[in-house]
């Protein structure tokens, strides 16, 4: 049997508490020269060589030998026929999901607006839709269908003419889900190359992979490398750590709840991050038996056992208002309040990615069918960043038209401060609009 574990614990507000969360939170991208070198290659070689590099590394990292880039775009009908062969059940839950999202993300479109002042000055914002956004998807044995529908439904519902998805097929392994999830959410093209090659061509553009304005979705290293090193070429969504959870617990949620709360993080890989507050000592040791009891009953024990004892922790807090103020530090990506009275708490909550209200709102609803998105800041940059949504698929124009009455008087304006910075020129512009 394995060794039992026994769950880090930490005491809010003792004299150690600071230096004890923040060694508990620290974590480094596992990036490093190596991968940096490799993927600079990868991106050099692709935005010079377009398809005929794009295909050598495809042969070489995921053994796959086409004759010609084509051949690794699927044809829409292969999207459609794995949507009619999985499972009825799957097809039904692929599309409450999805319909759910949709919803949801309908709410987050934003609206071109305008105001005119009393001189008939016009002022406004125009809201427009990128032409072209990049999906990457994981492949091969990893099959991610959310992950399809929470990156590609928001990107249509902000009006993106062009969805165009790249997921891997090593060995030519395909997933029917992730392929029916695409076909459900309206994906316009799906290529099967993946890895640093594959952000390469979405960022460049490539003979058969159009360039995109925006790469979103997950993966690995290498692709968060990629991502990272073509920012400021094209966009991308950000940059994501380790999953995270947080559960703040007033001790009457049933231990075993609460221990499989953390297990659907910790078991994602051995970095994830799962962690519980709560006011009562005893409560901290009967969700420790309720881990030890439950774990080897997971399929990726190994997996969540590792998370948990190198990143799971207990935390002892007075009481619910020491733990909102806990989780304002941590700012953490997934936070279930698992808590009587759980809106009492949300006012105090500043820092948090997703928040999941009483007991009975598993984390795990989030990542699939809830409708929020499951793109999600991590590694506290819950601080400054939100979640995906429909905003990050649109951009904003300023709209400015100037009557003569009002470019008159804003023209001396301007000039006085054009002036004070020594630009002429700026000084004149606006000065050769003003009533004589």
């Amino acid at each position: 049997m394995s060794d039992a574990i026994a769950m880090r614990r930490l005491q809010a507000g003792s004299s150690e508490f600071d230096s004890e969360l923040k060694q508990l939170l620290a974590w480094e991208s596992v990036s490093d020269d190596a991968v940096a070198a490799t993927v600079r290659e990868v991106l050099d070689r692709v935005r010079v060589e377009g398809d005929k590099a794009l295909l050598e590394y495809t042969a070489r990292f995921d053994r796959l030998q086409v004759a010609s880039a084509a051949e690794l775009v699927v044809p829409k009908e292969r999207l459609l026929q794995a949507l009619k062969d999985i499972p009825e059940e799957q097809r039904q839950a692929l599309q409450v999901a999805a319909d759910r999202v949709r919803s949801y993300h309908e709410h987050q479109r934003q609206d071109s607006w305008q105001y005119r002042e009393a001189d008939g000055t016009v002022l406004g914002q125009q809201v427009t839709a990128m032409d072209r956004v990049g999906l990457y998807v994981p492949g091969g044995k990893a099959s991610y269908p959310s992950s399809v529908l929470m990156n590609a439904i928001p990107a249509k519902v902000a009006g993106v003419a062009e969805v165009v998805m790249v997921v891997p097929s090593p060995d030519g392994e395909l997933s029917d889900m992730v392929l029916a999830a695409a076909a459900i959410a309206e994906v316009d093209t799906v290529i099967t190359v993946g890895g640093a090659q594959a952000v390469a061509a979405l960022a460049y553009g490539t003979e058969t992979v159009p360039k995109v304005d925006k790469i979103v979705g997950p993966g690995n290293i290498f692709v968060a490398t990629a991502k990272r090193a073509v920012f400021g070429v094209v966009a991308i969504d950000m940059i994501a750590g380790p999953s995270e959870i947080l559960v703040v617990c007033d001790g009457k949620t049933d231990p075993d709840w609460i221990a499989m709360d953390l297990f659907s993080q910790a078991e994602h890989d051995e970095q994830a991050q799962s962690i519980l507050i709560a006011t009562d000592k005893h409560y901290l040791d009967q969700v420790e038996a309720s881990i030890n009891r439950l774990l080897p009953t997971l399929a990726r024990e190994p997996i969540a056992r590792q998370s948990l004892s190198d990143r799971g922790a207990f935390i002892l807090v007075d009481d619910l208002d020491q733990a909102a103020e806990v989780v304002n530090l941590i700012a953490p990506e997934h936070l279930e309040l698992s808590v009587a009275d759980a809106e009492a708490i949300l006012p105090k909550i500043r820092h948090a990615g997703a928040i999941f209200m009483g007991r009975y709102t598993a984390e795990a609803l989030g990542d699939y069918c809830a409708g929020p998105n499951h793109v999600l800041p991590t590694s506290g940059t819950a601080r400054f960043s939100s979640p995906l949504g429909v905003y990050d698929f649109q951009k904003r124009s300023s709209i400015i038209a100037f009557s003569q009455e009002g470019a008159s008087e804003m023209g001396k304006v301007a000039s006085v401060l054009a002036r004070g910075e020594s630009l002429e020129a700026h000084a004149r512009s606006a000065e050769y609009r003003i009533k004589q």
